[in-house]
């Protein structure tokens, strides 16, 4: 399918297109923010400025979304500028491995909450996101992963 916006627009239009302060990510911040989780946004001396960084529990969060960090089993790529895509998912997934390499080689624990888990229909309620998320920061785990249940 052609696409129907012109060169401008379309530039335009994925200008627009948020890479911090989301939805998911804000739910994920005012939820351990009401309890009673401390932390710091976007540190630029950790790898890949990680969305939320808990220095009490040495432990970043990283709220990824499932198309743009191309999370198995979510969503499709798109079918037209295939090669493009491929370059620019694959990419992303290859810096958030890297990253997450060199903060758990840093003494860094790691979470990565993908945007399945708060929305459509695999998702989890709220409360129950925000339990994951605790009981991962309280626990021992070097890596965690919350996701949505995927489809069928």
């Amino acid at each position: 399918m052609a696409d129907t916006l012109t060169p401008r627009d379309r530039s335009a239009r994925m200008a627009r297109v948020r890479h911090k302060d989301t939805k998911p990510e804000m739910l994920i911040r005012r939820g351990l923010h009401a309890r009673g989780f401390r932390f710091r946004l976007h540190r630029k001396d950790l790898p890949g400025k990680p969305d939320l960084t808990l220095a009490r529990y040495q432990a970043v969060i990283e709220v990824r979304g499932c198309f743009w960090h191309g999370h198995e089993g979510c969503g499709r790529r798109p079918k037209s500028r295939e090669a493009f895509w491929n370059e620019k998912i694959d990419g992303n997934r290859a810096r958030n491995a890297r990253n997450e390499e060199q903060l758990l080689a840093m003494g860094w624990r790691v979470l990565v909450i993908w945007e399945c888990a708060m929305v459509g229909p695999g998702r989890l309620s709220a409360d129950e996101l925000l339990d994951r998320a605790a009981a991962w920061l309280e626990g021992h785990a070097n890596q965690g992963v919350i996701a949505g249940t995927p489809p069928a």
